[in-house]
Formats: C-alpha cells, sequence, structure tokens
C-alpha cells in the first residue's frame, strides 16, 4: 500500500485584510508531504513560503481549502481547528526553527532544550538531542559564548528535543554566512536521515535546494513546479 502523506493541502488560500488592500498570499495550493521526506520550498520573499509553513504548522490558519495531518493513522483537518488543538498539535507534534534562535540568554545550552524535554511526553535527554547537531562539548555554555551557527545548532536541538513527526525550518541559515549555513543544514540533514522526521526547509537560497528529496517553488501564492531530486546533494557539498 502506497504510504499516507504526513501533510495534504488542498485549493489552500490564504487572505490577509479585506477589499481592495487584500493580500492574497496563498491562492490554491495543492500540496502532498510523505514521511520522512525532505522538502524544500524554494521562492522570492512574498511568495507565501512562510504562510503556507506556518499553516501546515498550526501557527496560522487558511481562508479556504483544507490542510491534512495524519498521525499513527488517523487524519486531522488542521483548517477550522480550534485554538487548543492547535497548541496541542504544535506542542506534541511539530518542532520550529526560525531564522533567529530565540534562546534565553540567561540559560546554558543544556537548559535550553531542557525548556522543551520538561513539556514533553516522551523527550530526549537534552545532551543527546545536542550532540546530534554536533554541540556535546558545548552543554553548559550560555548563548553570547556560542556562534551564530551554534545558537542555531541549540534551536534545532530544541526543536527536536521532543520527537517531533515534522520539523519547520523557515530560513534556517538567512542570518549566516555560507560555512556556519553548511554545518547547521547539516545538523537538519542528520535530524532527517537518523530519525527519520519529515522535514520542510523555506529559503530563498537555490542551492539549498539540491539537498531536497522534492523541490516546490512558489510565486505569486502558488506552486509554480515541483522538481524530485534523482541524486540528493549532501550539506557539506553545497556552496553559495
Amino acid at each position: 500500500m502506497p504510504a499516507t502523506p504526513v501533510f495534504s493541502a488542498r485549493a489552500l488560500t490564504k487572505v490577509y485584510g479585506e477589499g481592495p488592500t487584500a493580500v492574497h498570499a496563498l491562492r490554491g495550493v495543492d500540496l502532498d508531504v510523505m514521511p520522512g521526506e525532505f522538502v524544500v520550498l524554494l521562492g522570492a520573499s512574498g511568495s507565501g513560503k512562510s504562510t503556507l509553513l506556518n499553516i501546515l504548522g498550526g501557527l496560522d490558519s487558511p481562508s479556504g481549502g483544507s490542510a491534512r495531518w495524519t498521525h499513527a493513522g488517523q487524519t486531522h483537518e488542521l483548517a477550522g481547528a480550534s485554538d487548543a488543538e492547535l497548541t496541542r498539535y504544535r506542542r506534541e507534534h511539530v518542532g520550529f526553527v526560525f531564522q533567529f534562535y530565540n534562546l534565553i540568554a540567561s540559560l546554558t545550552a543544556r537548559e535550553n532544550v531542557a525548556l522543551v524535554t520538561d513539556l514533553a511526553t516522551d523527550p530526549m535527554a537534552p545532551e543527546e538531542a545536542l550532540a546530534l547537531v554536533g554541540l556535546e562539548g558545548r552543554l553548559d555554555h550560555f548563548a553570547a559564548q556560542l556562534s551564530g551557527g551554534e545558537q542555531q545548532r541549540v534551536a534545532i536541538a530544541r526543536a527536536i528535543a521532543k520527537r517531533p513527526e515534522v520539523l519547520l525550518c523557515d530560513e534556517p541559515t538567512g542570518a549566516l554566512d555560507c560555512a556556519t549555513g553548511v554545518r547547521v543544514l547539516e545538523a537538519i540533514e542528520r535530524v532527517n536521515r537518523e530519525l527519520g522526521t519529515t522535514t520542510v526547509v523555506i529559503t530563498h537560497n537555490a542551492p539549498i535546494a539540491q539537498m531536497a528529496d522534492r523541490v516546490l517553488r512558489l510565486a505569486d501564492g502558488r506552486i509554480a513546479s515541483v522538481q524530485a531530486n534523482p541524486s540528493k546533494l549532501a550539506a557539506a557539498a553545497l556552496s553559495w
């Protein structure tokens, strides 16, 4: 039997505002994301990438269409879900990584990750999550003692420590130089490969698309093209 998509969106729309000043961020998006897949959403600023990711992650609600999430054989409709349902969904099933790290400066790397593990039902130890992103030697360093790339890897460890089914990353290398960004992408790549975490990464940086199973290009709120990579490039081989 073919696998059931983790995410399935049909005719998905999102409109901000009303009347002549309304912004149509999504204009009828159809999308399937399969279990364990690594998907890159590529497109210019304003193309709808972040809006789509926020709806899949339960941070925003669509104006129309459906956005379904399947877990343990049960399908749930995200469109129209209550705030309480979306909060539980985000807390239990989704890991987020954003462009800015949002670490708590007064806590160590270990303590920043422990904030999540204290709330999860079956978490990794903070030390395990930090080792997975190559920071086993920086457990007790504060944010100010870490480089930008190290802080972003702490943010990834924090996101995966609750063992989410999906990892959603919005421009995770946007504030980093190439060499540092590659280290961050290696950590995301390892999470996808070793934990089987379904991973969706937003970027405007075309070379990053080479490490994906599939690349979805967005333009003007629509999916303009879908490309499968016959052979993926390792993050360590990327440059931009």
